[in-house]
């Protein structure tokens, strides 16, 4: 997996720390994902291309049946970046339900400078705060319960390992604001870039980028402080 790049400014380093601070992130994304069992497959059909401008416009004009098609088309995309945001498939479900309930409305704002399926995931980010504060106090009742058992595996130390990864990167991320939190997802997790972000979340790149910043350097304390190298 490539090694995920900083972006915007950062602190004077070495390069030997540098090196580690990537490492701990891939690692920390790796296993993440691994245990989420999320598809970092988001491609983008050319059917879909080409059959857009005509779903936004039935969309528009409030054909239930449009909004159907979209779902189909978009839902595996949707949940997935809900999933990593919220870290938690049932919340996550339950956002995505709420983008779809609420698209028609939604699509009064649609200047058509994006992708539908962008345009659906700055949805989710509107709709994320509740959602996220939900599964936090959820993880937090459920800490104080047994873990559940292991699933048999070929390298039992590996997937302990890989999964008290994902623990630590799931509490990390909800010690952060909601606007990093979101921006850690969506250029670390997801890979977009800086511009796509500020596109969904509908800030300047800039403040993208400070918020990328800040929420990198309170993950890499916060993992450190759980042992994540």
């Amino acid at each position: 997996m490539q090694a995920l790049e900083i972006i915007g400014p950062r602190p004077h380093s070495s390069k030997p720390f540098d090196s580690v601070e990537r490492s701990a992130r891939v690692r920390a994304r790796s296993a993440w994902m691994a245990v989420s069992n999320l598809d970092m497959t988001l491609s983008y059909g050319g059917t879909e291309v080409d059959n857009e401008a005509a779903l936004v416009a039935r969309l528009e004009r409030g054909e239930p049946a449009a909004v159907g098609e979209v779902y189909d088309a978009h839902h595996a995309a949707v949940r997935a970046f809900a999933t990593r945001l919220v870290g938690e498939p049932a919340a996550a479900e339950d956002l995505v339900h709420e983008v779809f309930v609420t698209l028609p409305r939604a699509m009064q704002g649609f200047r058509g400078d994006s992708s539908l399926r962008t345009f659906l995931i700055s949805i989710a980010v509107n709709h994320a705060r509740h959602f996220v504060r939900a599964a936090i106090r959820r993880r937090s009742a459920l800490d104080k319960l047994a873990q559940e058992p292991l699933p048999s595996s070929p390298n039992p130390e590996h997937e302990v390992r890989r999964r008290e990864l994902a623990r630590a990167l799931t509490r990390a991320l909800d010690a952060l604001p909601l606007d990093q939190r979101v921006a850690i997802v969506l250029c670390d997790v997801e890979e977009r870039s800086s511009a796509q972000v500020a596109r969904i979340v509908g800030v300047p790149e800039g403040t993208v980028r400070t918020r990328l910043f800040h929420g990198r350097k309170k993950l890499r304390a916060l993992l450190e402080q759980e042992g994540v190298r």
